[in-house]
């Protein structure tokens, strides 16, 4: 390693890997010149063991650009998964402390402050949404590595949790007075357990009104939903095949729900319409339309089918998710207690000796022995 003056001009050079390294210090100072040659000894031994000089933290504020053209890009055909973020990362900006703070910054005390603001006036769900938002933001900022630790965010107990299922007699009353498309929406969810979205995406072709290869019902295909365990085929019940070819028959747009310009009907727009006839009929707030949906699912598991189909009906990623949707009723658990009874009751008055008989011959043996 050595300076060595080439005019009046200091320049360095060694060996390093093999290889050799000549600079210019650009300098007229020895002393000056040595130190530029140590600093670039440093930055080469750090990109040699891995160390990356970061450039400057971003702020929340600076950053949630970068993670709505994510969300934008990877949720292309999810506007509303789109919208949702947007809306909760606008909520999260409102706090100044955190909009402001660097992303390396963003600690446990921090989202505590924001908790602690938040929660005098919003529900525990709404909360919770918004620091979902902003864990899924870190983590971004971690995998880009923007920043070396996530924190951990602790979510509010006490979120409601929507189990409403309707009773066959609301039902009759609630699809006796809904108005159109809301009758035939709420019967296409309370026979097939479809999302929303996914209700209001069919398209036609989608489906298959006439059973085929031997099968006993008609069905329908959803392509994609909410996660990649959404495509799945969903048969049809002759109540939703009825319903079905009578809107076939009426229909001139690609969609089962089209709105007067053609395109997808809004959500937002089903939702007020439940909103008022759920009000005018006094049913429980709870009652939303994700209700149809849950309702569906639970009649499945009152019906006798497992988790796992309900996962695979519902398009759920885990079957643990489907487990929550069976809410076995009172004569649902008495006949599964009456089954197990006469089951035992059957075992108990078996013959002993026919019992042993189905015994192998070595452990027949082995108890002939012992007595």
């Amino acid at each position: 390693m050595a300076v060595f003056k080439r005019g009046g001009i200091y320049w360095f050079h060694f060996w390093w890997k093999g290889q050799h390294i000549q600079r210019s210090t650009h300098q007229g100072n020895p002393t000056t010149a040595r130190t530029i040659q140590a600093a670039y000894r440093t930055a080469l031994a750090k990109g040699e063991v891995g160390i990356i000089e970061r450039k400057p933290t971003p702020t929340l504020k600076d950053f949630s650009r970068r993670f709505m053209e994510y969300i934008e890009t990877r949720c292309a055909d999810k506007p509303a998964t789109v919208g949702f973020y947007a809306e909760k990362l606008t909520r999260l900006l409102e706090f100044q402390p955190l909009a402001e703070a660097r992303l390396d910054q963003i600690d446990e005390a921090l989202i505590e402050s924001y908790v602690q603001q938040r929660a005098r006036r919003m529900s525990p769900a709404s909360v919770n949404r918004e620091l979902a938002t902003l864990r899924r933001a870190l983590h971004l900022a971690d995998e880009w590595r923007l920043i070396d630790r996530v924190p951990r965010v602790r979510l509010l107990p006490g979120e409601r949790v929507r189990e409403f299922v309707l009773t066959r007699e609301q039902e009759r009353l609630y699809l006796g007075m809904a108005p159109q498309p809301l009758h035939d929406f709420a019967v296409l969810l309370l026979d097939t357990g479809l999302r929303r979205g996914e209700a209001l995406a069919l398209q036609w072709a989608d489906l298959h009104l006439e059973p085929i290869s031997g099968a006993r019902f008609g069905y329908l295909q959803v392509w994609r939903g909410k996660s990649k365990y959404a495509r799945r085929t969903i048969p049809l019940t002759n109540r939703v095949r009825a319903m079905l070819a009578d809107r076939l028959a009426a229909s001139k747009s690609p969609l089962l729900f089209p709105d007067d310009n053609g395109g997808p009907f809004l959500g937002t727009s089903l939702d007020h319409q439940h909103k008022r006839l759920r009000d005018g009929l006094r049913l429980p707030k709870d009652f939303v339309i994700h209700s149809l949906r849950h309702t569906m699912l639970t009649r499945l598991g009152e019906a006798g089918a497992d988790a796992f189909t309900i996962q695979r009906v519902a398009g759920h990623s885990s079957v643990l998710v489907s487990q929550r949707y069976m809410h076995p009723s009172p004569e649902t658990t008495e006949r599964a207690f009456e089954r197990f009874e006469a089951l035992s009751k059957e075992l108990a008055e078996s013959p002993s000796k026919s019992q042993k008989r189905q015994l192998p011959a070595t452990v027949s043996a082995t108890l002939v022995r012992v007595v």
